[in-house]
Parts: C-alpha cells; sequence; structure tokens
C-alpha cells in the first residue's frame, strides 16, 4: 500500500510530462529559397513587362494604321474632287465667248491666246516659294524625290447660301470654298500640290497652294508624314517628247481629232509631255491628259513600326507583262520615286495608289 502511494506523483508527473505541448521549432526560408524565390518573381516581372511593351506596340502600330488609311483616304477623295473639277468653265461666260466669237479662240488684246491646260506637272522636282511652280527646275524635292501637280478651273456660276454667304460649289486644294467668279478667260483657280518640310517641322508632307487669277497664296500642309508623292498622266495618243499631229474631225474646229476616243493609251511622266523649243506642242500633249494615276507612300511615327528592310512601289506591284518582275508595270529606274527603299526607322509606312479619271473635257485651249 505504501508503495502505491509513493509511485502515485511520479505516474501523475509522468502523464503530465506526456501531454505537455512541445515547443515549436522555429519556421523560416533558407538563403538558396529566397534566393529562388527572388529569381523567379524576377522573371514574372520581366515577362509582365515585356506583355505590357509588346501590346503597347501593337496598340501604337494599330494607332498608326489607322491613322494612315485615314489619311489616304482623305487624300484620295480631296483629288479626286479636283480632278473632277479640273478643265471646268464658267457656263456663262463660255456661252458669251461662244456668241461673240462663234466657237473660236478668244481674241483679246493683251492676253495670251494659249492658255495653259487645266493639268500639268513637274516631275522630281521642289515648288518654289512665291511661285505657282517652275518648269524647268531640277532640284529634287524636300523628301522622296517627289513631283508636283496642278489643276486649274474656272469657277461656277454663283449663288447664295440660307446664310447669306456667296458660294460657288466649288472648293481649293485646301478644301475651302472658292466664291470668286471669273471676269476673263485667264480668271482660273488654281491648287498646287507638293511635298515638302516646315520651316521649323522636319516632318514632310502634302502641301497645297492655292489662288485665283495667279495669284496663288502661300502653300499649307494638308497631310502631314507623306514622303513621297508620284503623279503619272494616262494620255490619248502622246508620244514622249513629239508634238502630237492632228487629224481634224471639222474644218471649222481643227484642234478636235477624228481619232480622239478619250482613252488614255498609255502613262506617261511630267518630263516626257514637254517637247523641247514648242510650248504650243507641249500644251497639245498635256491636254490630251485622261485620267491620272497617284502613288504616295506615307509614314507613321517613330516606333510605330520595325527597323526591317523595306521596298514600296507607289504605283503599286502589278507586274509587267514583259519581265513579270514585281512592281515594274509602272515603276522605273528613270523615275527614282517609283522604287523608293526608306531608311530604316522604325516607322510604320504604307503606300496608297488609285486613279483619277477626268471628268471634264481638257481640250481647250481658249
Amino acid at each position: 500500500m505504501t508503495n502505491c502511494l509513493q509511485h502515485a506523483p511520479r505516474a501523475r508527473l509522468k502523464a503530465a510530462t506526456l501531454t505537455r505541448p512541445k515547443p515549436l521549432r522555429q519556421q523560416g526560408l533558407t538563403l538558396v529559397e529566397l534566393m529562388v524565390a527572388m529569381a523567379i518573381s524576377l522573371l514574372i516581372t520581366l515577362a509582365a513587362i515585356a506583355v505590357l511593351i509588346v501590346s503597347r506596340q501593337g496598340f501604337s502600330a494599330l494607332d498608326a494604321s489607322s491613322q494612315l488609311r485615314d489619311n489616304g483616304r482623305f487624300a484620295a477623295d480631296l483629288l479626286q474632287r479636283l480632278g473632277g473639277q479640273a478643265g471646268y468653265l464658267n457656263a456663262n461666260y463660255v456661252m458669251e465667248e461662244a456668241r461673240l466669237f462663234e466657237g473660236k479662240k478668244v481674241q483679246v488684246a493683251g492676253l495670251v491666246q494659249e492658255l495653259e491646260p487645266s493639268v500639268m506637272g513637274v516631275n522630281n522636282a521642289k515648288r518654289v516659294a512665291g511661285t505657282d511652280f517652275d518648269w524647268g527646275k531640277s532640284a529634287a524635292s524636300d523628301s522622296g524625290s517627289s513631283d508636283i501637280l496642278v489643276f486649274r478651273f474656272s469657277p461656277s456660276i454663283d449663288f447664295t447660301d440660307s446664310s447669306g454667304t456667296r458660294q460657288t460649289g466649288m472648293i481649293d486644294c485646301s478644301g475651302n470654298p472658292i466664291r470668286d467668279v471669273p471676269v476673263d478667260k485667264t480668271d482660273r483657280s488654281i491648287s498646287v500640290l507638293y511635298v515638302a518640310k516646315g520651316t521649323n517641322d522636319p516632318e514632310p508632307a502634302l502641301y497645297c497652294a492655292s489662288g485665283l487669277a495667279g495669284d496663288v497664296a502661300p502653300g499649307q500642309p494638308l497631310i502631314h508624314g507623306v514622303e513621297n508623292f508620284q503623279v503619272l498622266y494616262g494620255v490619248d495618243r502622246v508620244t514622249p517628247y513629239v508634238a502630237p499631229t492632228v487629224v481634224a474631225a471639222n474644218p471649222a474646229l481643227p484642234s478636235v481629232d477624228a481619232r480622239d476616243d478619250a482613252v488614255p493609251d498609255r502613262y506617261l511622266r511630267a518630263d516626257q509631255m514637254t517637247v523641247s523649243g514648242d510650248p504650243v506642242g507641249t500644251f497639245a500633249n498635256w491636254r490630251r491628259v485622261r485620267s491620272i494615276r497617284i502613288g504616295m507612300v506615307l509614314r507613321g511615327p517613330v516606333g510605330s513600326g520595325d527597323r526591317s528592310e523595306q521596298t514600296f512601289y507607289p504605283f503599286g506591284k502589278a507586274k509587267s507583262s514583259s519581265t513579270g518582275a514585281e512592281g515594274s508595270a509602272f515603276a522605273s529606274t528613270s523615275d527614282p520615286g517609283t522604287i523608293f527603299s526608306p531608311t530604316p526607322d522604325g516607322r510604320l509606312r504604307q503606300a496608297v495608289t488609285f486613279t483619277i479619271h477626268l471628268r471634264n473635257d481638257q481640250k481647250h485651249g481658249f
């Protein structure tokens, strides 16, 4: 009995010892585990940043591409409208001329008999400030060996709209409505389109200079980012550098050719329309223009594209039937701007090509 009592405290002590919670061991990361975790976190962060950069570049490229398409559509719409006006004659004025001069060329003292054609151009040239253009100029344009294109037309009959503003229903190349009407045969609206760079703006743009009766205002930028502007002229029976021959359809109208079908037979550069020493023959060639093919290369901001080397054909990639070479249908080494290889600079670029079919008769010279 005594032994049992002596062993009871020991049993209770042992039981208490067994049920006592054991102290927890200290938890944590080893240096190796910490470094591995940091490396994985860094990789995840870098991957997220890369995805963000690629996404941002994608959005920038998409935005630049959309802007280039909008600029191309705007240029095509504007030039199509100007081409539709080219050669237009004021109905009242023409009818009065026909009544007074029986359809013959107007003979007015002090005025040149042969007016410059309604559609003309200069190949690979830069417009000189303060002039319409310089026919003898051979200096390259500010960017891309671009061309100059000129439209002329006589404003239509004026009217007054509901707000009391005088209108003619016609616009110049700046998109502004023309509110003046002609008073003589030389009083025509002129729109000059060319590529240039601003004094404090290195970005090339398609410029417009317009006026009436030879009073051409300073050029204003229409579309920024146009670094190449090319023009070809669809002509009816024109031999390069040669004055045309005429088979008169009517003795009373010697300038009307019986073979004229108003369909372009070929496309020529502006310089191929010139007949050396023969301005009358040169003007006669220009009056045989029936359509105009326009090619442009537009560029977006830096960072909108990659830096790969590219070659653009502003007149399209149509293959030549004789050589089969891509782009050779309208491109020529004789016309540098028709094969355009810009310096890789991280800009997105787009070629825009369209054709203007002239609506009005271009053959009149009075």
